[in-house]
């Protein structure tokens, strides 16, 4: 099935449907660094630019339209401020583009949605609600569910809201969660430089446990790593990020592990800086989840 990717920063949704078999012909992020990873690891190079200015006749006809849209609006890490925020509108620049696909005689059969957690109980389920609705007047069936990365196969904790919109009449089922025995210290490098290593002087500080009226216990070494964050390059507590130890002391992780932590593989070309790296990985979608989806999505609508 041909698909389209919104917001598809370096690519994690993106890469689970194409390992699923699906075909990208269009995608499309503002991130200009995003952009260069993306089309150094995809055949079909994305569109960089503000999907606000891009002519949507542009889009070319697909059956499936995927997008993580930005979540900052309805992240409890954010401002929550929804649709007050202008980047949460571009829910409602999803919406504009199937009505253009529609409106020109082939509207995507099907569209998957992620956000963050939050999205679901934002303004007392308000927010969802009203997207849920917008969907259902084009005709989907939405089907929503919180999904966390530690199960389908990597070592990190990561809860994403998907949505499932089909517009066929099957009562989508989520992929079940797998068995994971993978440990973070299992996707570690060996013979990290030196400059992943914390001094004394930054030890102190990202192993505090909070100040004033914010307390949060530091812990290193975890098993399974708390969520990556596109602020990593900041290193922030050990509350917040993850940090491991190896012979040389405490570190923080490479942005290789944060790949590994992902769901991308070993050939992902990563030729960016770190900053940039780990702003990337930390907004990208878990390869694992992404292709759990896309294939059960196959196999439900093939077998009905």
């Amino acid at each position: 099935m041909r698909v389209a990717s919104l917001f598809c920063g370096c690519g994690g949704l993106d890469m689970g449907f194409v390992k699923a078999g699906y075909d990208i012909v269009w995608s499309n992020d503002f991130d200009k660094y995003a952009v260069q990873t993306y089309n150094l690891n995809f055949n079909h190079p994305a569109v960089c630019g503000d999907i606000n200015k891009i002519d949507l006749n542009d889009i070319p006809e697909h059956d499936v339209l995927i997008g993580g849209f930005p979540c900052q609006p309805f992240s409890m890490m954010g401002k929550e401020q929804g649709f007050s925020d202008h980047r949460g509108t571009l829910f409602f620049k999803v919406m504009e583009i199937i009505n253009n696909q529609r409106e020109r005689g082939h509207q995507p059969r099907i569209v998957v949605l992620e956000n963050v957690r939050n999205l679901m109980t934002h303004d007392k389920g308000r927010t969802f609600a009203v997207m849920k609705q917008e969907l259902e007047k084009l005709e989907y069936h939405v089907f929503p569910a919180n999904l966390n990365s530690a199960d389908y196969g990597v070592p990190q904790t990561r809860n994403r809201v998907f949505l499932v919109c089909l517009m066929d009449d099957i009562k989508y089922i989520f992929p079940a969660p797998e068995r994971n025995e993978k440990k973070v210290q299992d996707i570690l490098e060996q013979n990290v430089k030196d400059k992943y290593f914390l001094s004394e002087r930054i030890l102190k500080t990202i192993m505090s446990n909070g100040t004033g009226g914010y307390y949060a216990k530091s812990e290193i070494d975890l098993p399974i790593a708390r969520p990556l964050t596109a602020t990593m390059a900041k290193m922030h507590r050990a509350c917040q990020d993850n940090y491991v130890t190896q012979e040389k002391g405490v570190r923080r992780l490479t942005p290789r592990e944060c790949a590994r932590l992902q769901g991308f593989p070993e050939t992902f070309k990563i030729e960016v800086s770190d900053a940039q790296a780990y702003k990337q990985f930390g907004n990208a979608v878990t390869v694992n989840v992404s292709y759990a989806i896309a294939k059960s999505i196959l196999e439900q609508v093939e077998n009905e």
